[in-house]
């Protein structure tokens, strides 16, 4: 059959599992789920997923605390990654079609100094750090300088961004989200090529009490060809996006798009469009899992958001109708039980659901993210691109 409804949500860096060119980014024994619930010890429970299949994708080797559903209520596997890196953007323009399969650029020491510069030039402002570090650490050990003086805090990590940090209350959002936009605009071609320029505002009064806001903002690389996305808007479809999709995709192929601050803000987005009558895809990107706790390290944080976003999956689901399809994926791999702070070159699940399936069954190791745009393609009855496999058809 075929759905008037595409529901996709991203559940942002839930890896599971070292892929096969793992050993290619060093990221061998990386197991994002599997180490969430060896932490957990057996009291990890994510019933909705369970019931979908989460365990079943690698009967083998379950996920401690999710048992192997007898009967899964949903289609599941895993899909791997074609694209040159591990980063968000990779992962998302993939799925809709776009893989980058031309590196993108890389400072894993420090940007150039003619760079910097230039920045120090448009900005009026001094920068410091200009090195690898976690988002949360750097604010910490640099945040009151950069309050009492007025610089910028630039940083890097293992993935293509470059992100500048500054306090609300010093530098305004305005004037950051400006020189965000001038840093994506010296960085797209060679050769810096840099993904994402992320704007990492925080408040707070002092070291101990700095937070981040919801008012990051990723300014990504316009995407370099059409994608799914793009398809389906000029097909005539309704092109939701919730979260970060809108910044990743530059706004390209999207009818409405809304920021969220929180995984719960998304699914209460996502929910609300269960609730409307429209023709199309909702995209939904939940960040949290990877910003708030796969970067930090901590399993805890990360399987208690997972746990969280089953009860809130629970309320989409019941929203449902029997011509609405559910696809749960990720988009790289996170895992807080690994070395570094960086993302995890992993499989990532594929849970398929919807209300009018009689049971599910395997849809084996997908060679491509790209496999679920051509689905959500073939659904629609619009002509795919040059990557990606559907498997709407196995969906009895």
């Amino acid at each position: 059959m075929t759905f008037k409804r595409v529901f996709g949500i991203v559940t942002d860096s839930v890896g599971i599992g070292e892929a096969s060119d793992a050993k290619d980014f060093g990221d061998v024994g990386a197991d994002t789920l599997g180490h969430i619930g060896d932490f957990y010890k057996g009291n990890f429970k994510v019933p909705n997923l369970q019931k979908m299949g989460l365990s079943n994708i690698r009967p083998e080797n379950p996920i401690e605390g999710v048992p192997v559903a007898e009967a899964p209520t949903g289609y599941f596997g895993k899909m791997h990654e074609i694209s040159v890196g591990k980063d968000s953007m990779d992962g998302h323009w993939e799925m809709m079609g776009l893989p980058v399969l031309e590196p993108l650029g890389f400072f894993p020491q420090e940007f150039p100094q003619e760079l910097i510069d230039k920045l120090e030039k448009f900005s009026g402002r001094h920068i410091i750090v200009n090195k690898p570090y976690s988002g949360t650490d750097v604010i910490h050990d640099y945040g009151e300088h950069q309050m009492e003086t007025g610089d910028l805090i630039v940083y890097t990590s293992g993935d293509s961004v470059l992100q500048i940090a500054a306090h609300e209350d010093v530098i305004p959002l305005e004037e950051l989200y400006k020189i965000c936009e001038y840093a994506r605009s010296i960085t797209i071609d060679k050769p810096y090529r840099i993904g994402r320029i992320i704007a990492r505002p925080y408040v707070g009064p002092d070291k101990d009490h700095f937070t981040r806001t919801a008012n990051r903002h990723d300014f990504a690389l316009e995407p370099t060809d059409e994608t799914d996305m793009d398809r389906l808007k000029a097909a005539g479809l309704d092109v939701l996006a919730v979260g970060k999709i809108n910044d990743i995709f530059s706004g390209h192929g999207i009818t409405d798009g809304v920021h969220t601050e929180s995984n719960d803000d998304g699914m209460d987005k996502t929910i609300e469009n269960a609730e409307k009558d429209f023709h199309g895809f909702s995209f939904t990107n939940l960040v949290d899992f990877d910003a708030m706790y796969g970067h930090r390290r901590n399993p805890e944080g990360y399987g208690k958001a997972l746990m969280a976003f089953d009860v809130r999956l629970g309320e989409l689901m019941s929203k449902l109708k029997d011509d609405d399809l559910l696809i749960i994926t990720a988009d790289h791999g996170n895992d807080p039980g690994f070395k570094g702070t960086d993302h995890t070159r992993e499989y990532v699940p594929l849970l398929v659901w919807s209300p009018s399936f009689k049971g599910g069954k395997a849809l084996g190791i997908r060679q491509t993210y790209g496999d679920f745009g051509a689905t959500v393609l073939d659904n629609f009855n619009v002509q795919k691109g040059e990557y990606g496999t559907s498997f709407l058809a196995d969906l009895q």
